[in-house]
C-alpha cells in the first residue's frame, strides 16, 4: 500500500497530517518521486518533533506499563518517528515498517546519523497484508496509517495479535487540520483554508472508498479497540503551535505544502481560489508566502491508546 500510503506508507507527515501526506499517497507509490517527497515528509515530521516526543513520553509514563523492548512503527515513512521512539525508549529495538523502499533507506540513513543504527531496523512490507512478518511488539505506533487500510477493524485486530501481554497500540488519528494563514489574507475571498478543508475531506473520503477491501467504520477508536480485545487507555491531543513569524524551515515547509495542494487540488478549486494560491506561491509577490509576516503553523494531533490484557 502506500500509506500514505497504497500503501505502503503511511506516514504521519503532517499530511502530512492531511491524510498526513496531501496525500502524497493516493497514487501508486511506484509513480511518485520519493526523492522529492521524502525530504518533505521528513521536514514535516521534524517540525512536529515536540508533539511526538510529548506523546511518546506520555506512553512511556503510563501506570503499569511493561518495559518496552520492541516497537513497531507501522507506516513509518522517512523514519523520523522511529528514531524518536528509539530515543524515548532507550532499551527498545524499533522496527520501521513501510512499503516504500526509498523511505526505508532514508530511515536507515537517519538512524546511522543519530547513532541509533544498532537499534532502528527496517522492514519492507505491503500493509496491511504483510504485517504478520513484523513479529511481536510491546508498542505498535500507527501514525496516520490505519486510515490507509481498507478494513481498519481487521488491521487493528492484526495489530492486537502482534502485541505482547500488556503491550500498547498508539493510533494517531483525527486531530485538527493545520492552519497557516489568517482568515482574511488581504486578497481573494476570506476563508481559503476552510474551503481547502472541505475539499480535503472529500478527497479523503474518496481515498478511503477506493482502498482494497474498504469497509466503512464509525471512527470511534476506543470502541474499535474494545472490539479487538484491547482495553482503551485514554486519548490525548498534542498541539503544534509555531506562531508568526515562522522560521525559514517552517516557511519552506509551508510553501511546499501549498505547492502540493495546488498540484493535487487545482481541478477541484474555483478560478478565484486557484488564483489566490498562485499569488501565495509567487516568490516576488509581497503578499506571497515567502514575504508575509503573518503565516504560522497551528495544528493538533490526537493519539488513542489501547492495551492488550
Amino acid at each position: 500500500m502506500s500509506n500514505d500510503t497504497r500503501h505502503g506508507h503511511h506516514h504521519d507527515s503532517s499530511h502530512g497530517h492531511r491524510h498526513d501526506g496531501g496525500h502524497a499517497h493516493h497514487h501508486d507509490p511506484a509513480d511518485l518521486d520519493w526523492d522529492a517527497i521524502g525530504p518533505l515528509l521528513e521536514q514535516n515530521a521534524e517540525l512536529s518533533t515536540g508533539q511526538y516526543t510529548e506523546a511518546a513520553r506520555w506512553i512511556a509514563g503510563l501506570p503499569d506499563a511493561p518495559k518496552v523492548r520492541r516497537v513497531l512503527d507501522v507506516g513509518s515513512g522517512p523514519g523520523v518517528i522511529a528514531c524518536l521512539l528509539a530515543e524515548v525508549f532507550p532499551e527498545a529495538e524499533v522496527v520501521a515498517v513501510d512499503g516504500t523502499p526509498a523511505l526505508l533507506e532514508r530511515t536507515r540513513d537517519r538512524a546511522r546519523r543519530l547513532g541509533l543504527g544498532d537499534r532502528v531496523t527496517t522492514l519492507h512490507a505491503d500493509l496491511p497484508g504483510d504485517l504478520g512478518r513484523a513479529g511481536e511488539a510491546d508498542l505498535i505506533w500507527a501514525g496516520n496509517s490505519l486510515h490507509h487500510m481498507g478494513d481498519q477493524r481487521a488491521a487493528l485486530a492484526g495489530f492486537a495479535g502482534l502485541l505482547r501481554p500488556g503491550g500498547t497500540v498508539a493510533l494517531v488519528e483525527g486531530g485538527l487540520q493545520p492552519r497557516h494563514l489568517p482568515r482574511d489574507i488581504g486578497f481573494g475571498r476570506p476563508g481559503l483554508e476552510e474551503r481547502l478543508d472541505v475539499i480535503h475531506a472529500e478527497v479523503f473520503g474518496q481515498m478511503r472508498a477506493d482502498l482494497p477491501d474498504s469497509k466503512r467504520e464509525t471512527e470511534n477508536w476506543a470502541a474499535l479497540f474494545t472490539v479487538v480485545d484491547l482495553a482503551p487507555q485514554g486519548t490525548r491531543s498534542f498541539l503544534l503551535d509555531l506562531p508568526a513569524p515562522l522560521t525559514a524551515v517552517a516557511r519552506d515547509h509551508l510553501i511546499a505544502e501549498f505547492a502540493r495542494r495546488r498540484d493535487g487540488l487545482a481541478e477541484r478549486l474555483d478560478a478565484e481560489d486557484n488564483a489566490m494560491i498562485d499569488r501565495l506561491l509567487d516568490p516576488e509577490d509581497p503578499a506571497g508566502l515567502l514575504r508575509r509576516t503573518d503565516t504560522f503553523l497551528l495544528m493538533a494531533r490526537t493519539v488513542h491508546l489501547g492495551r492488550k490484557a
